[in-house]
């Protein structure tokens, strides 16, 4: 089974391709989904004994919560070490469902692939990318962010031109849609022959 990485900067249009990869028949792992789950179930009360008042209605608050930890990397580092390993483990459902169903290749859509060190566990890197004027207007335009927020999300990213030198592959966005998936297309046919590399992620006997 071949694992291929997905990411990219904030408003680069990653989940508009995950989107498109879910439509050609590989299936993705969708870390922002998985925290949100986790988020509105049990990580809604150890989010809220590490950080008071970022629950509402028993969902963390995503606006509250990164209020309250973007820019203070010891808040960030105590965020992580909860919502990381709660992730891993929906991830490790996605693979050994995906291996039990012999599946070809499966994506794993994650934001923060590089920054988190995720690179090593995945055989291929897709880097969603489009120009800066575009990726910026992108952000701008989504409800609750500001041009501070926008920056401040970015200063935690891996550059995009980094996520470039380093992917196997690059889907570009500042074209249409027509010609992102047929990008996305190009992909599959270009890796559908290649064995995975990883083995480790089998069925649990």
């Amino acid at each position: 089974m071949l694992i291929a990485g997905l990411t990219g900067s904030i408003a680069m249009g990653k989940s508009t391709v995950a989107q498109m990869f879910t439509s050609l028949g590989w299936p993705v792992f969708d870390a922002d989904a998985a925290v949100r789950q986790f988020y509105a179930a049990e990580g809604a009360v150890l989010i809220e004994a590490e950080f008071p008042g970022v629950v509402v209605d028993g969902v963390v608050d995503r606006n509250r919560l990164s209020a309250r930890v973007l820019g203070d990397p010891e808040a960030m580092a105590r965020l992580e070490a909860v919502v990381h390993p709660a992730v891993a483990k929906l991830r490790r459902a996605f693979l050994d469902k995906a291996a039990e169903q012999r599946r070809r290749g499966v994506v794993l859509d994650i934001p923060l692939l590089f920054e988190t060190h995720g690179e090593a566990s995945v055989d291929l890197i897709v880097v969603v990318s489009a120009g800066a004027a575009a990726q910026r207007e992108r952000a701008l335009a989504r409800p609750g962010v500001t041009a501070e927020k926008f920056d401040a999300l970015l200063a935690r990213q891996t550059p995009d031109a980094e996520k470039r030198r380093r992917a196997h592959f690059i889907i570009e966005t500042g074209g249409t849609l027509d010609d992102s998936r047929r990008q996305a297309e190009g992909f599959i046919r270009a890796v559908v022959g290649l064995p995975g590399r990883i083995r480790s992620f089998q069925p649990h006997a």
